[in-house]
């Protein structure tokens, strides 16, 4: 056997070791003059340290065992590819030769992500050889990792989820469920979407051949979740676009955090950013109103390549620099009196020709007090003094759609809404770029989508005659 291949069957029996014990099975030791002089197994969970890699456990064995800090002439062998972390730790401490054996693709700094060892400006250079007893490596890591993986979407301790259950039954609902976790931001939330109309053309950067095919970006606003645009959504697939329609963390099928104070504009805000870029969604009109207005109006000047239109009802800009509405003062006092508030009773009030089934049907997220905690949150986070959280972007945002955008626009007002209704869309039409008379409904409350299909169908008709 090869001295290699020797040392590195001493590192995997370490790792086997660190992951009986519970931690990522990851071993290793550092080899002078044909004798190990330390060794060394991952240890963070045990010693809530976040430097206790094996790499590192291994040179502080080596350094006592030798009596100094300097290791020079030894040899480094570990079961995984170094992160930046123990690659700068390995050439502080002048090991002549690092061998490991499975690659690290996320975060593994001798090739995979990037490469430390082959910066030329460091006065010391650590000869590296990947890829020995990779397999035996890997395959220890993907053992220790299979039975987590049982459940791909684990609960947040400070997060509810609301049950499958409360969902059935509901009228006009009939799409598959979507979820994303892995978004950075949503640090192991689960966010739910619906994902409609999809086929081949509209993947990636969509056919370039075929540009009046559009994905609809749907964002709603509070209390409300993608519910919301039932009645929009046959009317965009039918016409051969693509729909998008999230829940924001709170509402709807996605994760309900515990408390009020968890919710901010910057982490809604970086969530729809992030999913955005995860889907690569291409050719968007965003359709927004109330809250889905307030955050998604602040996305556009961020990837302006990706949108194509903007489809805007009953919202506004917070930018803290004018007072907010009388309408929404009184809203927000309402919520601060009433936390407790039925949803659907909300709905129904403004929307008299919705069924108890349609207005129950909001009520499904938030069948548990728990669950409430966006309902709390949202109404005093928008922003309403210049340095309140939210109102610098949303500044910049006004700014963008002044003087940047390039897309076509599309309002529609809803002439019942006591909060966001016409002088606050009047207002914001003269503050979007050529933005055209709107479409006024005289029945249509604040949540206009209730009266969304002949909204859709003009959509369809005036985005396909007039694409970006």
């Amino acid at each position: 056997m090869s001295p290699d291949l020797q040392w590195m069957q001493e590192a995997i029996d370490l790792a086997k070791e660190a992951g009986e014990a519970g931690e990522v099975p990851v071993g290793a030791v550092v080899v002078r003059h044909g004798i190990i002089v330390g060794r060394g197994r991952n240890g963070p969970v045990a010693s809530n340290d976040p430097t206790a890699h094996a790499e590192l456990m291994a040179l502080r064995d080596a350094a006592q065992t030798i009596g100094n800090y300097r290791l020079e002439n030894c040899t480094l062998y570990v079961t995984l590819e170094p992160c930046t972390m123990c690659s700068g730790a390995i050439l502080n401490s002048r090991i002549s030769r690092v061998v490991f054996g499975a690659s690290e693709p996320r975060t593994g700094a001798a090739g995979s992500v990037l490469n430390v060892f082959s910066n030329q400006g460091i006065n010391h250079h650590t000869e590296v050889t990947g890829g020995v007893l990779a397999n035996e490596c890997k395959q220890l890591l993907q053992q220790f990792f299979k039975p987590k993986r049982v459940n791909m979407n684990p609960l947040r301790d400070d997060a509810l989820r609301p049950p499958d259950e409360w969902f059935e039954g509901i009228p006009d609902y009939p799409w598959v469920a979507h979820y994303v976790s892995d978004l950075p931001s949503l640090n192991g939330l689960r966010l739910h979407y619906l994902d409609e109309g999809q086929s081949e053309h509209l993947q990636g950067a969509q056919d370039a051949s075929n540009q009046n095919q559009f994905t609809y970006l749907c964002l709603h606003g509070n209390p409300a979740w993608s519910y919301l645009f039932r009645k929009m959504i046959p009317t965009f697939t039918g016409h051969g676009h693509r729909v998008v329609a999230p829940d924001l963390i709170g509402f709807g099928k996605s994760d309900k955090f515990k408390k009020a104070n968890q919710h901010s504009f910057d982490f809604h805000r970086q969530v729809l950013l992030e999913f955005i870029e995860r889907l690569d969604l291409h050719h968007i009109i965003l359709v927004v109103q109330d809250w889905g207005g307030i955050l998604g109006l602040t996305l556009p000047m961020d990837m302006p390549h990706r949108f194509a239109g903007l489809l805007v009802m009953n919202t506004a800009l917070a930018t803290g620099t004018q007072t907010l509405s009388e309408g929404f003062l009184s809203w927000r006092a309402w919520c601060q009196a009433n936390p407790d508030f039925d949803v659907a009773k909300l709905f129904a009030r403004g929307n008299k020709h919705m069924s108890t089934l349609e207005t129950q049907a909001y009520n499904s997220p938030f069948k548990d007090r728990g669950h409430r905690a966006a309902l709390h949150a949202f109404p005093p986070m928008v922003p309403e003094y210049e340095n309140s959280p939210g109102a610098e972007i949303s500044r910049q945002a006004l700014h963008f759609w002044r003087n940047q955008w390039q897309g076509q626009t599309m309002m529609a007002i809803g002439l019942q809404d006591p909060v966001l209704g016409e002088p606050v869309m009047r207002e914001l039409q003269q503050n979007i770029k050529a933005c055209p008379a709107p479409i006024l409904l005289p029945q249509a409350g604040h949540f206009v989508q209730e009266h969304g299909q002949s909204i859709a169908e003009s959509a369809v008709t005036y985005f396909k005659i007039n694409p970006s």
